[in-house]
């Protein structure tokens, strides 16, 4: 096999230390060195050093959590590096060491065995943990939510079923009062603002509960959580606001499509990146986002074509957007979501318009250019000829017999 990197290492990462192997080919004759550092900012650079006295061009390690980016960060000044899926490394079975890993590594990475994984730069990384940090907080919120409605319901407060947000202006002041010692439903009614979905005789009686000490001291302690979150959350807004400084062409680009919200977009150029040129073809961005059908033949039989899994950040949010998107009409992504749907179902239907998504994106970033409906009547001027015939076999399916003659 032909060895495209002469000198080379691999690098097996654990939280507290790095073992490395050189490979170092001259001809036939291919030595190794090993050695193990520490991951501390002395031992990495000692490390560099090494690696550098025995000529290496290219390192190759694992995305071993988080624990790759330290050693990416010393390293990719002086090295043209490699970040593997460790999936597609394995080594093989019953020869589990660490030198043993790190000299597979390089062994792999040398004859070009590697495919490297997608690796933004630095402000795209940064931008990406704070989107990430805002979903998470976020995510808390809805939890104390969820804690918040458990207290009352076993307060027996039917407030979720007269109220669609329990935290909103009005829920917000009534829990204030709960917490405060009022339990007279007449004045917990007066304090609600604007218009609710139930009337007035049924507010009464959801208010009408048996609350006690510790009920009022739950509510208290999730409602605190809820706006400290609420303020770090804000905070977060601001400090996102500031990192989009140089991609605010790229969120506005992507805010033209239906379904992508300003938040939306901040995710997709914090996940994917606006240098495209990454991606050899939208369909390696697909695939990288977890969006293919799985290739799993044997014996000329498919066994499964699930998607795999991916990471919980990009997918997610393309679904949630792609269900907005179904709800403009005289949309391509509608039409495309209801073809699909009558055939495979709503799932299958749903990612395959998050897929479109994220292939106009695609296109809209790598051009520069804004969103272009194709219109709800798209798939049926695509092929005429083919919805004639299918309508006429469904006409003589049910026993009518016509003629055809041009318009």
């Amino acid at each position: 096999m032909e060895v495209l990197y002469p000198r080379c290492a691999g690098l097996d990462v654990h939280a507290g230390s790095v073992t490395a192997c050189a490979r170092m080919a001259s001809g036939a004759q291919v030595t190794y060195e090993h050695r193990t550092v520490p991951t501390t900012t002395r031992g990495l650079l000692d490390l560099a050093e090494w690696l550098t006295a025995h000529g290496c061009t290219h390192v190759a390690m694992e995305a071993t959590g988080v624990y790759w980016k330290p050693i990416w960060h010393v390293l990719e000044e002086s090295f043209t590096l490699v970040l593997a899926n460790a999936m597609h490394i394995r080594n093989v079975p019953g020869r589990k060491s660490d030198m043993n890993d790190a000299t597979w590594i390089a062994d792999l990475l040398a004859h070009g065995l590697i495919r490297s994984s997608f690796v933004p730069p630095a402000p795209i990384q940064e931008l990406r943990d704070l989107t990430r940090t805002r979903r998470q907080l976020v995510h808390e919120v809805a939890r104390h939510v969820l804690r918040i409605q458990k207290t009352l319901e076993d307060a027996n407060l039917k407030l979720t079923q007269v109220m669609s947000n329990v935290i909103g202006v009005s829920g917000r002041a009534i829990l204030h009062a709960l917490i405060a010692g009022e339990t007279d439903p007449e004045r917990l009614a007066d304090l609600t603002r604007g218009r609710l979905k139930a009337s007035r005789a049924d507010l009464l009686d959801a208010l009408h509960g048996r609350i006690t000490d510790h009920h009022r001291f739950m509510l208290t302690l999730h409602l605190t959580q809820i706006e400290t979150l609420e303020t770090a959350i804000g905070t977060m807004e601001a400090r996102i606001g500031d990192a989009l400084g140089p991609f605010r062409a790229a969120v506005s680009l992507l805010t033209t499509m239906p379904g992508i919200s300003e938040t939306t977009a901040r995710v997709l150029v914090a996940e994917i990146g606006t240098d495209m040129s990454r991606f050899p073809s939208v369909g390696h961005l697909i695939s990288w986002a977890g969006f293919c059908p799985r290739l799993d033949e044997s014996a000329g039989k498919r066994r499964s074509t699930r998607t795999r899994q991916s990471a919980p950040w990009l997918k997610p949010t393309l679904v949630n957007a792609a269900w907005a998107a179904t709800h403009k009409k005289d949309g391509y992504l509608r039409a495309q979501f209801l073809r699909i749907k009558s055939r495979r179902g709503a799932k299958k239907a749903i990612l395959a318009v998050a897929s479109s998504m994220l292939t106009a994106a695609y296109v809209m970033l790598r051009d520069g250019v804004e969103y272009h409906d194709l219109g709800s009547h798209y798939f049926d001027q695509r092929d005429k000829q083919q919805l004639a015939k299918r309508l006429l076999q469904r006409l003589r399916d049910l026993g009518i017999n016509v003629e055809v003659k041009a318009a």
